[in-house]
């Protein structure tokens, strides 16, 4: 039935591997929810991090609510991601990093791993420019300093992990609860900020690119909507729960992660769609904004929007708080995906090498890798090459996709693997279409985003 333990004997995320009890399959709805909620919760992070941010703030402001069918349908398609991704994982007792190097020729192991790196070094590119910009705006520190800072959130891991999965897991939901709060009070306490409902809901079932401009910033919200790291990690997380073999007891262990990743990835939607509603409030229609000491910020296709969004919110809004509210938002953010990229990295290092690091080391290397681009072009460029390097780091991100998705779904397509769970035809047609809409996708924006990449790197 496709429930064979890895071949080397070697666990996904050892120390946490079958650390969550599970109750029996005939136990009530809630206490197996209980047990099952929380890996998908760590995944969604990867969909609100602050690469994610700049897309929904430009959609916004230069569209309203016209690119808000883009955030549900990226969200659509990354649900049916992540459910195949937990049922992998929950069936064949692998991650999908050690699927490849156990079902792949052998010569694929050094490549696959060695582009799944590249992919999380650039996540955690992303992540290190969102917290250091938090920091930075909160703070006042100089940008420069504050991406050095960011590395200290090693120690803050390595604390995290020593107390288990469960507690890494309320953390991360905290965080998350942190970034939700923050919109809600921008978008429906403070009294400048009344989205419109009607044109809301109008917006997200009447698909358009009436406007030019909108396809480019489409290609952009769906090109960051799945991470590859993130395919990887799912299919290693949900094997923290004690899951069971039998029948009965696989069936509801799918049941309930393909729950609890509907429900952590509607959440990411609402998250992201309260970023481009309240940039469309705030934003649209508007040139410049005038700030304290006269200085006027102007908006535009090149703008620096996470910048702009914290400079401009206070005076368009009549309150600091709403700037304050945003940053502190964005520092969750930026804290909550360097949590999960961490892990993604022991899943992709262990499963396609088989080498083991201590999570702080592997920390360490994976975040000075990450701060050394961004401390050579901060330092070179100044502070305004911060929305540049979000670029860069989703141009690697859109490289190595393909490379995590079509093997997700060979596998779990196959009757060989995965016995009678195979994905049927629902998650068969709507996984397939999603990975090749968000391929093609990536491939119709990568001219234009390797060539703003290319300006980075030669200082162009």
């Amino acid at each position: 039935m496709g429930t064979e333990v890895p071949e080397s004997g070697h666990l996904s995320l050892e120390g946490m591997h079958s650390t969550v009890e599970v109750p029996h399959h005939q136990a009530g709805f809630w206490e197996q929810w209980r047990a099952f909620v929380g890996p998908a919760i760590l995944v969604s992070v990867g969909y609100m991090d602050p690469g994610n941010w700049g897309t929904d703030l430009q959609a916004g402001a230069q569209f309203k609510y016209g690119l808000l069918w883009v955030v549900g349908l990226a969200s659509l398609m990354a649900i049916f991601m992540q459910v195949i991704s937990a049922r992998l994982g929950v069936v064949t007792g692998k991650d999908l990093a050690q699927c490849c190097r156990d079902w792949y020729p052998a010569w694929t192991r050094w490549p696959n791993w060695l582009l799944s790196e590249v992919a999380i070094g650039a996540c955690d590119l992303a992540e290190v420019l969102g917290s250091a910009v938090a920091l930075n705006l909160l703070f006042h520190i100089p940008l420069l300093w504050a991406v050095i800072i960011t590395g200290v959130d090693v120690l803050l891991l390595l604390a995290l992990q020593s107390f288990g999965m469960r507690t890494i897991e309320a953390i991360v939901l905290l965080l998350i609860a942190t970034i939700g709060v923050c919109y809600f009070i921008e978008l429906f306490v403070l009294p400048q900020t009344q989205p419109s409902f009607l044109e809301m809901g109008r917006a997200l079932v009447t698909p358009h690119f009436r406007r030019a401009g909108m396809l480019y910033v489409a290609i952009g919200i769906i090109g960051a909507t799945v991470m590859p790291h993130n395919l990887y990690l799912h299919s290693a997380l949900v094997q923290s729960r004690r899951l069971q073999k039998d029948e009965a007891s696989m069936r509801r262990a799918i049941q309930f992660n393909t729950i609890d990743s509907t429900a952590a990835l509607t959440i990411a939607f609402f998250v992201n769609a309260a970023i481009l509603v309240l940039a469309a409030t705030v934003f649209f229609g508007k040139q410049s904004v005038t700030v304290a000491g006269g200085h006027v910020v102007t908006f535009g296709g090149q703008s620096d929007w996470i910048r702009v969004a914290y400079l401009t919110l206070a005076p368009l809004l009549g309150t600091a708080a709403a700037s304050t509210l945003f940053a502190v938002a964005l520092l969750a953010s930026g804290q909550s995906s360097t949590i999960t990229g961490t892990l993604a990295g022991q899943v992709v290092m262990e499963g396609f090498m088989h080498w083991r690091l201590k999570p702080w080391v592997r920390r360490l290397i994976t975040r000075t890798l990450a701060i050394l681009p961004a401390v050579f072009i901060v330092g070179l460029r100044g502070d305004g090459s911060v929305t540049e390097l979000l670029t860069l780091s989703q141009v690697v991100l859109a490289l190595q996709l393909p490379f995590a998705m079509f093997p997700l779904l060979h596998f779990t397509s196959s009757r060989k693997r995965m016995g009678t769970w195979q994905n049927g035809w629902l998650l068969l047609i709507a996984g397939w279409a999603s990975a090749v809409l968000i391929t093609a996708m990536d491939i119709v924006g990568l001219p234009d985003s390797l060539r703003a990449a290319w300006q980075i790197v030669s200082g162009g």
